[in-house]
């Protein structure tokens, strides 16, 4: 009854800016943030001979400078009235969406895997920056693998072949043998949001059926 929906722009300052601006006005100092934005390619093939700065660019903006731009506007949102560094209880969570392509390498989509690596890497910053500022505000990464999604089904028509062959292939790598599902990774999400996580800060939670650990 309470959710309000804001248009909101991840590569713009000023859009983080009114937004937590709004999120102040209508629900007061936030707990939580998910910087789940992100966009896989602008044109089919990634590799890296084929991608050009404006694809390269157009990746890095969303994925990587939306990110930033989230955590360092969450963490003054949730310091802002309140929080410990006010010498009140505050304290918070964000969740910052990876990938497995941080972990791998990504020959199909080298601007997309870049982004992911910087993710994951930011992460940990932040959350070590939080921690020895006693801020109360833990920060970790998600870091999905083959799930069902649009997102997921785009990544088969990259770097050409037959898209139910490629299908194929993907699934044996997988040892779980299935694909994963949204809601695999939104109860990982939820997890790291809950008070149940709080002890856990800079860490990087794999939902890939098993892929990383070959």
């Amino acid at each position: 009854g309470d959710a309000k929906f804001i248009q909101h722009d991840v590569r713009e300052e000023a859009s983080w800016q009114s937004l937590f601006a709004a999120v102040a006005s209508n629900h007061g100092r936030p707990d939580i943030l998910v910087n789940n934005a992100g966009i896989l390619a602008t044109k089919d093939n990634q590799s890296l001979a084929l991608t050009e700065m404006a694809q390269w660019r157009a990746i890095q903006a969303v994925n990587v400078e939306g990110v930033f731009l989230g955590c360092k506007y969450g963490v003054a949102a949730m310091c802002a009235a309140g929080g410990r560094a006010k010498g009140g209880d505050g304290g918070g969570a964000i969740v910052n969406l990876s990938s497995l392509a941080a972990m791998l390498g990504t020959p199909y989509t080298i601007a997309y895997g870049a982004s992911k690596g910087a993710v994951r890497q930011m992460t940990k910053s932040v959350a070590i920056d939080c921690a020895r500022k006693g801020l109360g505000i833990r920060c970790n990464s998600v870091h999905p693998g083959m799930i069902q999604t649009d997102m997921g089904d785009q990544v088969l028509g990259l770097g050409g072949g037959d898209r139910k062959k490629r299908f194929a292939s993907r699934m044996r790598l997988i040892p779980m043998g299935e694909p994963g599902q949204a809601v695999d990774v939104a109860n990982c999400i939820l997890f790291l949001a809950s008070d149940e996580a709080r002890h856990i800060t800079g860490a990087e939670l794999v939902v890939d059926g098993g892929i990383n650990s070959i």
